[in-house]
């Protein structure tokens, strides 16, 4: 996120034109350097959201109240499910930093700690890729582990009553 200032007045002076940040502006000027882009918070998380899912051995994103209010809402027709994406994401997004909070589920057997170091390594990449911010931080609190048989006992009680 640059912003590109433009000197004002100046008249014959060689570098009158001459961005205080980034170089000439006017018709000459790369395209790039010229406005300003902000990304918003919202941006971020999502992609901290998608590429955290990506790693082999995290089962779910969010605390266990969060997860539980967003089963409900997924489960509501219109409340829209798109804040599943970023639930358990929290980000703090400045002008060329951001930092990155996770809750996780794991899943049972894998190793937390090499969970852990792969969600951090593909959400920096992600979000560094993508939107040219520096992660200065990405902090993992796993909240739980999902076991093998948890899911099959939520489905058996379901067939149970008609």
């Amino acid at each position: 996120m640059t912003e590109n200032i433009t000197s004002v007045g100046g008249g014959n002076r060689p570098d009158a034109g001459v961005s205080a940040l980034k170089g000439r502006t006017g018709a000459g000027a790369p395209a790039e350097t010229r406005g300003k882009t902000t990304i918003a918070d919202g941006v971020v998380a999502k992609i901290a959201g998608m590429a955290a899912r990506e790693v082999p051995g995290i089962f779910s994103l969010g605390a266990g109240m969060a997860r539980a209010f967003g089963a409900m809402r997924e489960r509501v027709p219109g409340a829209g499910g798109a804040g599943a994406v970023t639930r358990g994401v929290k980000v703090e997004v400045g002008e060329r930093e951001a930092a990155v909070d996770l809750d996780v589920v794991v899943e049972y057997g894998v190793s937390i700690v090499d969970v852990a170091g792969g969600v951090r390594t593909n959400v920096i990449s992600a979000v560094e890729r993508m939107t040219g911010l520096e992660v200065v931080e990405v902090n993992i609190a796993v909240d739980d582990v999902h076991l093998p048989d948890e899911g099959e006992e939520a489905e058996s009680d379901e067939g149970r009553v008609r």
